[in-house]
């Protein structure tokens, strides 16, 4: 076969490959129908483990990478996940018949919530000064409604959420009220408004970004205000879904959170900017790269594109945030020290640490 002829067959096959994968998808549909009538769980790891071991085998069998078959199977199972989980979230219809208001829904998350929303069955009202959102009712000013919703959300920027807190509790709205900011401690006076005015209230983080489709393995705090019947409707939004609920206080959150976005945050902003300040170019970099530099690469690139005034909120208005932003000082202090000494038992012994820390998290995650 000359080249133009082996090309034509590589095309084909290519488009023989996509149609199959939509014979899978269709079929992923079917199993998510079946799991309901059963009574079962969407996610079957004993199942996951089964069809990637089988094609291991079938490849090693072809003379096929076995990790290039797996890393596949993983992708193809991941939007079979995906699939099934949408489509259980739109059976359940905890929304149906029910009223929803979303204040930001024009933001990224907010139009995330509002389409998670819509799926359950919610009629879904837009409030946002930045205008409408394609497929959603919209409401221009929401302090002139009667706010006659079974759900209210507030996905807004930290800074103006609390007054649009205390506005709601002048009013009292009947339905459940939450927020879904990434930090707690500065919307202290606007939960305690709420709670104080008798609202139905929570306060919500998921722990994701409004890119993201299948939520398993991905977690949603609940912040407990007190009120267990708020908390558990906000619980029972993501129980059609594969999330992992976790239900903490106020300030454990902010807490935990100064070190999982703070630190992570900050240990990348300081990266690029060590990059972006030694002179080198990223191309020249890229040419001399190593698996850890390219992981890091792709993680402080993700970081350098997101909104400085987010990432700026969660540094500088979380009560807890400096706490971890010394940790990180006094752990490169100590690194600096150890190589500039020459001192190899101190270097090994964070090494060590490191190492051990790791350790215990692999270990809770088998459990």
């Amino acid at each position: 076969m000359s080249l133009d002829e082996l090309r034509i067959s590589l095309t084909e096959l290519d488009v023989q490959l996509v149609e199959l994968v939509a014979q899978r998808q269709a079929l992923s549909e079917q199993v998510a129908i079946a799991k309901r009538s059963l009574g079962r769980a969407t996610r079957d790891f004993a199942r996951e483990r089964e069809v990637i071991v089988r094609g291991r085998d079938t490849a090693t069998r072809l003379g096929v990478s076995p990790a290039l078959v797996e890393s596949l199977l993983r992708q193809l199972i991941e939007s079979s996940l995906t699939t099934q989980e949408q489509a259980r979230v739109a059976a359940q219809a905890h929304g149906s018949g029910k009223r929803a208001l979303v204040l930001g829904g024009r933001g990224k998350m907010g139009a995330w919530f509002a389409e998670f929303l819509a799926s359950q069955g919610f009629s879904v009202c837009i409030a946002d000064p930045a205008g409408s959102l394609v497929g959603f009712e919209t409401l221009h000013d929401w302090k002139k409604d009667k706010l006659d919703f079974d759900l209210i959300v507030l996905a807004t920027p930290l800074g103006i959420t609390v007054p649009l807190m205390q506005g709601l509790a002048q009013r009292v709205p009947r339905g459940l009220i939450f927020d879904l900011g990434s930090l707690k401690t500065p919307l202290r006076a606007g939960l305690a408004a709420l709670v104080a005015a008798g609202c139905k209230v929570t306060s919500v983080h998921p722990m994701f970004g409004p890119d993201t489709e299948l939520l398993s393995g991905r977690h949603v705090i609940f912040i407990d205000l007190g009120n267990a019947a708020a908390l558990s409707e906000a619980q029972e939004l993501f129980a059609s879904t594969m999330a992992e609920r976790v239900v903490m206080g106020l300030d454990e959150h902010d807490r935990l959170i100064a070190y999982v976005l703070g630190l992570s945050h900050a240990l990348n902003i300081a990266f690029f900017t060590a990059l972006a300040e030694s002179g080198e170019a990223a191309p020249r970099l890229a040419r001399l790269s190593s698996t850890t530099f390219d992981a890091q690469m792709d993680v402080a690139a993700r970081v350098a594109a997101e909104s400085p005034d987010l990432y700026f909120e969660i540094q500088s208005l979380n009560e807890y945030g400096g706490e971890s932003l010394r940790a990180l000082q006094e752990a490169v202090a100590r690194l600096v020290t150890a190589v500039g000494l020459k001192n190899s038992d101190d270097f090994t012994t964070l090494m060590q640490r490191g190492r051990h820390y790791f350790e215990g998290r692999a270990a809770v995650r088998v459990i």
